[in-house]
C-alpha cells in the first residue's frame, strides 16, 4: 500500500491555533452624565468597541421613554392621559417587572406613588408646603397598581388621575440595557454603574474576580458616607436604596424620599439602607425599595425565600445606634 503524505492536514491544527490567538485585552473606561446622575463603565476588550456616544444614545432613548423630567417622554404622556397609551419596548418590560414585584411584595412596591412623591417634594416640580393628612388621604385614592392594566404594550388606566413614577426601577433597567449592549459586542468582562446601581460580568482577563465597594452611612452622624464592605463576585447586580443621602429637612427632622404607598407618608422605620444582590439590576433595583419598608426580621426572611437574592441591611437599634446585618449568601461575597 502506498504511503500518502498529508502535510496540509498535519499543519491544520497549528493554523487553527494561530488563527484563534487573540490580542491582549485592555481595560477601557467611559464616564458620563445621564438620568440626573453620573455613570461609569469599565470593560476589557481588544479594542474600544463601545463608545461614550453609543452609551449616551441608549440612555437618551430610555429617558425619552421613562423620565418624568422630560415633558415629551412616554411616561409624561401617560400621566397626562385620561385612559392610557401605547408603550415602547423599554417601558413595557419595566411595567411587566413592576407588576411582578408589586404582587410579590403585596403592594410594598407600587409605581403609582407619583402624586405622593410629588406632594412630599421629591418629584419634578418644587413644592412650598408638605401635604396635610386630608391631602394625603385624597392622593391615596389614586394610588394602587390595581388601577392599572397592561394589555400587550398598551397601559390602561382605570382612573384618569392615576400617575406613575418609575424612578424606583428604571435605573436598574438602564444598567441591564447597557450591560446587554456590551454583551452583544462580545464583551464578557465589565462593570456598568449608573447612579450607584451596578452590574458585573467577569472575571477579568487575568482570571481575577471583580471587587465592588458597598457604601453606607458612617457611624458618626457628622461624617460622610463610607465604604462599609468590599464584595467580590463574577456575575450579577448590586443596587442600594437608602434614606441617609436623599431627604428634605423639616424643622429638626428629616423627610425620607421613599414613600410608603400604603400610608402615603415617607418611610420612618428601622432600616437606613438596603443593598440587594440579584442576577440582574432591574430585579435588585425593584426590590430594594420594597425591602426598605420592612422590619429587619421581615426583610431577612423575605430575601431568604427569594432564590438568587441576597441582602445587606443597615438599621437603627432601639437605642438609636447604627448596626448592620446580612444574609448568609451576601456574607460569602465579602472580601473585607
Amino acid at each position: 500500500m502506498a504511503i500518502v503524505h498529508k502535510p496540509a492536514i498535519l499543519l491544520l491544527p497549528l493554523l487553527i491555533s494561530l488563527f484563534l490567538q487573540k490580542k491582549d485585552q485592555q481595560q477601557y473606561s467611559i464616564h458620563g452624565y445621564a438620568q440626573g446622575t453620573d455613570y461609569s463603565i469599565k470593560y476589557f476588550a481588544e479594542d474600544s468597541v463601545v463608545t461614550k456616544r453609543s452609551v449616551d444614545s441608549i440612555l437618551l432613548k430610555i429617558d425619552s421613554s421613562m423620565s418624568l423630567y422630560k415633558p415629551y417622554s412616554l411616561i409624561s404622556q401617560f400621566n397626562r392621559s385620561a385612559n392610557g397609551i401605547l408603550l415602547d419596548a423599554h417601558f413595557t418590560r419595566v411595567m411587566k417587572k413592576s407588576f411582578e414585584i408589586y404582587k410579590d411584595t403585596q403592594g410594598k412596591f407600587d409605581v403609582t406613588v407619583a402624586p405622593l412623591v410629588q406632594a412630599w417634594g421629591f418629584g419634578p416640580k418644587p413644592v412650598s408646603l408638605f401635604p396635610d393628612s386630608a391631602m394625603v388621604r385624597q392622593l391615596l385614592q389614586n394610588v394602587g397598581m390595581n388601577y392599572l392594566e397592561l394589555r400587550g404594550n398598551y397601559l390602561k388606566k382605570k382612573k384618569p388621575d392615576v400617575k406613575i413614577d418609575l424612578n424606583g426601577i428604571a435605573q436598574g433597567y438602564s444598567v441591564d440595557v447597557v450591560a446587554g449592549y456590551l454583551l452583544s459586542k462580545g464583551i464578557r468582562s465589565f462593570v456598568v454603574e449608573i447612579g450607584g446601581e451596578l452590574r458585573v460580568e467577569g472575571p477579568k482577563p487575568d482570571g481575577t474576580v471583580m471587587r465592588i465597594g458597598i457604601e453606607g452611612p458612617a457611624l458618626s452622624a457628622q461624617s460622610e458616607p463610607e465604604i462599609r464592605h468590599v464584595l467580590s463576585f463574577s456575575s450579577g447586580a448590586v443596587t442600594t436604596s437608602g434614606n441617609y443621602r436623599k431627604y428634605l429637612q423639616r424643622g429638626k427632622g428629616k423627610i425620607a424620599h421613599l414613600i410608603n404607598p400604603k400610608t402615603g407618608y415617607p418611610l420612618d422605620n428601622q432600616l437606613i439602607s438596603v443593598t440587594i444582590y440579584a442576577k440582574d439590576a432591574i430585579t435588585a433595583d425593584g426590590y430594594d425599595n420594597a425591602v426598605m419598608s420592612m422590619s429587619v426580621d421581615e426583610a431577612l426572611a423575605f430575601v431568604a425565600a427569594k432564590k438568587g437574592m441576597e441582602a445587606y441591611l443597615i438599621y437603627h437599634r432601639k437605642d438609636g445606634s447604627v448596626a448592620d446585618t446580612l444574609s448568609s449568601g451576601f456574607r460569602k461575597m465579602i472580601v473585607k
